[in-house]
Parts: C-alpha cells; sequence; structure tokens
C-alpha cells in the first residue's frame, strides 16, 4: 500500500533561508507560466499547455543561473504540473456545470509546497546513511538538511516534498509497498455516533470526550486577531502579527490531529468491524445567512453550531480511522445517518418526539430509554451490519 510520512526538518538559519528562496522562485515560475497561458489564449486564441511549458524550463535556467538555474529541473517540471491540473480541475468543473474557479496568481505566502517527484532525481531521502544518530535529506541548491525523524520510514520513498507552516518546515515522504501492520484478529463490532457534547459515542455506551481545542483557545486567538486588525498593512509588525495568529491556528490543528490519532488506533485495536455515520461535512456546515431576498433563519445559532462541528473535526477523524483501519485490516463500514438519532433501537419506532433532550431519548411507543446518541450508535450498527450481510449476500 501507499503511505505517507510527514516529518519536521531542522534546518541551519542559511538553509531555512534558502529553502524560503526556492519556494519563492518555484512561485515565480508558477505565475509566470499562468500568465503565459492567459496572455496567448486572450490576444491569440493559443492554448498552452504543460508540453509546451516544459520545453521552455531550459531556456528559462539558461537566461537565469544564479536563480531559476540551481534548482532541481523535475521539482520545476512538478511545479508546472501543479498548474496543468488546476486548469484540468478548471475544464471539469466548467463542463459539470460548477463554479469553474479558475487557476489564481499565487501570492506571498500561498505557494508553500515544492514536490520532487522522483527520490535520487535533484533530492535523496536518507543522504548521509553512515551519520551514526542523525536522518538527513538533500535538495539541490539547499544541500543536506537534517530531518527529525520520530518514526521509522517503511517502504519505498517515492516522492519528496518541502512544506513550510508558519516557521516550520516539513519534508514529506510518499512511499509505495509499505507493508500492511495487521493487528491480531478482533471479532467485536461497533457501532459510531459522531456528535459535539462527545466526539463519538460507541454502541457499547462508552464516550470519547470532545477536547474542543479551538474552543479552548478561542481566547488567545481572539487577542491575536484583534492585534492583527490594528498593525498597518503591509509593516514588519503586521507580518509578525500574522504570523502569531497562524501559528496558533497551527497547534490547534496538530492538537486536533493528534487526538484523531490516538481515538482512531483504540478503536482499531479493539473492534474487528467498524460501523460509522456517512456525514456530508461541508453540506451540514453550511452558511444560513442565505441572501437579501430570502434571509436565513437562526444565523448566529447555526453559525455557532458550524463552528462547534469544525472544531470537533469529525472529517479528521474519519479519514485517519480509514486510514488505520485499512493498515491494520479492519473493515470499516459507513451508513447512511438519516433517522437513526430518531430511531428506537428497541422496538423501531422512528419519531422526532423521541428525542426529548439532547442527551435523552425516550421512545413515545415501547417506553424505551437511553442516552441519545447510544441509542443512535445502536442503529448505526444495526444498518451497517445488515448493509455488510446483503453485500456478502450478493
Amino acid at each position: 500500500m501507499r503511505r505517507s510520512y510527514t516529518l519536521l526538518l531542522r534546518p541551519t538559519g542559511k538553509q531555512a533561508a534558502t529553502l524560503t528562496q526556492c519556494l519563492e522562485d518555484h512561485r515565480v515560475l508558477y505565475n509566470a507560466a499562468l500568465e503565459h497561458r492567459r496572455t496567448a489564449y486572450r490576444k491569440a486564441g493559443v492554448t498552452v499547455r504543460y508540453g509546451d511549458q516544459s520545453g521552455e524550463l531550459k531556456h528559462i535556467r539558461a537566461d537565469d543561473p544564479a536563480g531559476q538555474g540551481r534548482w532541481s529541473f523535475s521539482s520545476q517540471q512538478a511545479t508546472l504540473r501543479r498548474l496543468d491540473k488546476a486548469f484540468a480541475a478548471f475544464f471539469r468543473r466548467v463542463k459539470a456545470g460548477q463554479k469553474p474557479g479558475f487557476p489564481r496568481f499565487k501570492g506571498r505566502g500561498w505557494f508553500d509546497t515544492v514536490e520532487w517527484p522522483k527520490d535520487g532525481d535533484g533530492c535523496r531521502w536518507d543522504s548521509q546513511p553512515e551519520h551514526p544518530t542523525a536522518t538527513f535529506v538533500r535538495l539541490q541548491g539547499v544541500g543536506h538538511v537534517r530531518v527529525h525523524q520520530h518514526r521509522p520510514v517503511l517502504g519505498r520513498v517515492k516522492t519528496i516534498s518541502i512544506k513550510r507552516e508558519g516557521s516550520r518546515w516539513y519534508v514529506v515522504l510518499s512511499c509505495d509497498d509499505v507493508p500492511a501492520q495487521t493487528l491480531p484478529a478482533a471479532g467485536a463490532v461497533v457501532g459510531l455516533d459522531m456528535g459535539v457534547a462527545s466526539l463519538v459515542t460507541t454502541s457499547d455506551g462508552e464516550h470519547v470526550a470532545n477536547p474542543r481545542h479551538l474552543h479552548a483557545s478561542a481566547d488567545r486567538l481572539a487577542a491575536a486577531q484583534q492585534a492583527l486588525a490594528r498593525k498597518k498593512r503591509g509593516s514588519k509588525r503586521r507580518r509578525k502579527a500574522a504570523a502569531r495568529v497562524g501559528a496558533l491556528h497551527a497547534k490547534v490543528r496538530r492538537q486536533r490531529l493528534d487526538g484523531a490519532h490516538k481515538a482512531a488506533l483504540a478503536l482499531v485495536r479493539d473492534y474487528g468491524v467498524i460501523v460509522h455515520e456517512d456525514l456530508r461535512i461541508a453540506n451540514m456546515t453550511r452558511s444560513a445567512v442565505g441572501t437579501i431576498e430570502a434571509p436565513g433563519r437562526n444565523v448566529a445559532q447555526k453559525s455557532g453550531l458550524n463552528r462547534s462541528i469544525l472544531d470537533a473535526g469529525w472529517g479528521v477523524f474519519l479519514t485517519v480511522l480509514a486510514h488505520k483501519a485499512e493498515s491494520a485490516g479492519r473493515e470499516l463500514v459507513a451508513v447512511n445517518p438519516a433517522n437513526t438519532s430518531r430511531t428506537c433501537a428497541r422496538c423501531g419506532h422512528c419519531a422526532k418526539e423521541n428525542r426529548v433532550t439532547q442527551a435523552e431519548f425516550a421512545c413515545m411507543a415501547c417506553g424505551h430509554t437511553a442516552h441519545a446518541d447510544v441509542n443512535a450508535a445502536v442503529n448505526i450498527l444495526r444498518a451497517g451490519l445488515a448493509l455488510r450481510e446483503a453485500a456478502g449476500a450478493a
């Protein structure tokens, strides 16, 4: 199977400055290639493709040996492919009748990744294997950069990417032929109900706490954003204030990801079949503002609910759970969540009156009472097992 590993880089001050210049030169190349395509089509009706621009790279590098010429040719080709993919996605959306979203020029701070498509072509993972205590990655034009390797890298390194997040640098390794780390067989099955009060409630009655990392950092974020709003645009102080806001958001993201990994790992270790809701999170968190002609209702309440759902990180958790289940040899089943919170797990009666409060379920037909989320998780498990049995019979 294919896996990606994200590892922290420890560049020296000089290497960090060189990496920043590498990103800047690739951003300039991306914008120049975009302008080339726009101008050619607008003035001559000519469609410029990746092959045309890739063929011109050698002339660009020859004319600017101290700039574009010092970086890896293959990494620059990857940047041009990135633009080509953006145009392909644009035309696909036009054809499908969706909002097109024409490719945009990348401003400073909006181009933070450079990719090397092949290990050994302008880059080399573990470039100093003789070093007894440290791991290095070699990048053309930068040198040997130290890597904080907190976990072993398995499989064969396919591509190498460098990514900047605030003041931190990461190397992202995409590896092929990664062996599956199958866990011992577990016959237990479980249904999961996603929530805001608890991140996950299982059909066995267990509740995984929702840490609400964004809510915990709300005061510091508000102060940092207010300080940012007072700074003059384009000033050095504004850049520092923006970096502070970005660092706080990055910390929340890392905390949320760490919690998702721990919760998913505990479930994968204990259960062989895991059934969860097939949630459409983008639709669930859509704004309720509406339009001038048809304004929305309960906008403030819906905004607060959206913030709580996104703070819980349902999408992050389900993505991590899917990866861990695949690696461990567990079975993951997604079911339609419609009416699972209104249906009695004992008699099957479905009515909105059954949900007395957010946490209390009381069936109006048979009198069955339970925690509302546990009742929903049992219904989810039952639906998943029925779907699994039907798929096996087919």
